[in-house]
Parts: C-alpha cells; structure tokens; sequence
C-alpha cells in the first residue's frame, strides 16, 4: 500500500516539484477562464490600447508631418536633453547601487536599516515634492540660492537642476535589484577569495560582478527608462524654457496644452517605443539569466 501510494506520488509530481493532482492547485474550468478573461481584459484596456492610439494619433497626418514633428528644433533640442539627462545620471546611479548594495549585503555596520529606508525615499515621496527641495535648496531665494548666484552658478531652471531631480528618482533603482540578489548570494565566495588573497578590486572583478551582472543589467535598464520618462520632478525644476530646459515628456506637455495633437503624439511616440525596447530588452535579460541558472552545475 505505502509503495503504491510512493508510486502514484512520483507519477503525479512534476519535473518542477509540485504535484499535478494536489487538490490545493485545482479549481473549476470556469475559474480559469473568467481570471484568464480578466488578465487578458485589462492587458488590452490599459497597455495595448493606450499604445496603439498613440502611434494610430502620431501617424494621422502622415509621415511628412510625423517626422517634421520630431526633427523640428525644440523636439531635437528636447531628446538631446533627454539623452544628456540619463547618460549622466544612469553612471551615478550605477555607482551608487553598486556601492550601496555591497555595503548592505555583504558587511554589517550601524545604521543599515536607516540607509535602506533611505535608498526608499524616492519611492515614497511624489517626485514633484522633490523638486521643489530642490527649488527651496538651489532657487534663487533658497538656502544656498545667494552663494550659486554670488559664483554664477545656475542649478535651478538648466541642466544640472534637471540632472539633480533625475538622479533623485532613479537611484533606487539599480540598488534595490542588486541588494536581494546579493544577499541571497551570501559572503561565502568573497570570503574564499579573501582568505586566498585576493584583494578587495579582484574580489569584486573576478567574484562578484560575474554573480550580478544580470540583475546588475536588470537595474540598468528600468533605471535608464525611467530617467528618460521622468515628469514630476523635472518639471518643477525646469522652467519649461523651449529649446534649452525641456525634456521629452515635457515638450510632449507643451504640445499638447498648445493644441498640437499631431506633433505632441509624435514626440510621444518615441516614450513608447522607449517603453517597448526597455521591455524586449528586459525580456532578453531575464531569459539569459534563466538560461545561465539552467545551465549552471
């Protein structure tokens, strides 16, 4: 009897570990349709056709006006921007993540909790409450407003405001892929290395960053897309000058308030296919990663 039910056991559970006939995983046909129904409903309602009547909106008047729209000077002025904004801010962020998640997943020290509630932050406060910090820090009459102004500095209403507020918002980012991940990994490959005399560079090189590299992309990605569709806090420092401090979601805002529907939705359109490369990219991401755990001895 006991080998008989040993047997049905092993028959019913599948290569994954988990049984086929374990009542606690069935439900009713219906079930599986109507959720499936759901998913379906609500993917098509809130992601397809959003996206779709962007670009059917972008192309309504033809692609001599759709790409006028995006090689006109204030649109080139605001994807440079845009550009200049993520290629400096994505490096720091970077660093940052790396530093940070290292510190927290791989040695113990007072106030680690502060500093991941602290890697948060941005997540919980409205990215438009963080630039006007900004605004009250580097304005022209916040507190270090007189000294800036005094050495001719401009932070506020030009480029270093924008790179400010985009660093803001995306810094969690790599940090918070890479800290469960490291954790996760433990501290016993980096002491190994240590104890064979490795140094603290070599051990990072040669021990941790093979172990990252994946989530470290992964973090990279979702960091970079968010810091070119960034609106809130950007906005609040930029000033909306046309041609110098507007980035992509912005002249899309400008447009639009302007009664531009072609043009606004054209310049949207590159958000989107932004949004669709990030995701194809983070596809190819997470199927490699899984490949190299499948792979792996």
């Amino acid at each position: 009897m006991a080998g008989a039910a040993a047997s049905t056991l092993t028959v019913a559970r599948k290569p994954g570990g988990l049984y086929q006939n374990n009542p606690a995983t069935r439900e009713a046909p219906w079930v599986r349709r109507t959720l499936l129904t759901l998913g379906l409903g609500f993917f098509l309602l809130f992601l397809v056709l959003p996206l779709l009547t962007v670009f059917i909106e972008a192309l309504r008047k033809g692609w001599a006006v759709y790409l006028a729209a995006l090689l006109e000077p204030d649109a080139v002025s605001a994807i440079q921007l845009t550009l200049l904004a993520a290629a400096i801010s994505l490096p720091l962020n970077l660093v940052f993540g790396v530093s940070a998640a290292w510190a927290i997943a791989k040695h113990d020290f007072r106030g680690k909790q502060l500093l991941i509630t602290l890697i948060d932050l941005p997540f919980s406060v409205s990215p438009v409450v963080a630039g006007l910090v900004f605004v009250l820090l580097f304005g022209a009459q916040g507190w270090f407003g007189p000294w800036l102004q005094g050495h001719d500095l401009k932070i506020i209403f030009a480029v270093p405001g924008i790179v400010l507020a985009t660093v803001f918002v995306t810094f969690p980012f790599i940090a918070r892929e890479l800290i469960p991940l490291m954790q996760a990994q433990g501290r016993d490959e980096e002491e190994a290395a240590t104890v064979l005399g490795a140094s603290g560079w070599q051990t990072f090189w040669r021990v941790t960053l093979p172990n990252i590299k994946w989530g470290l992309l992964y973090g990279v990605i979702l960091c970079n897309a968010r810091a070119m569709g960034e609106f809130g806090a950007v906005s609040v420092v930029s000033g909306h000058i046309r041609g110098y401090t507007n980035t992509l979601p912005l002249h899309v805002e400008i447009l639009y308030n302007e009664y531009q529907f072609a043009a606004a939705f054209a310049v949207a359109s590159l958000l989107a296919l932004l949004a669709l490369l990030t995701l194809v990219i983070k596809q190819i991401v997470e199927w490699k990663a899984h490949s190299q755990v499948k792979e792996a001895p």
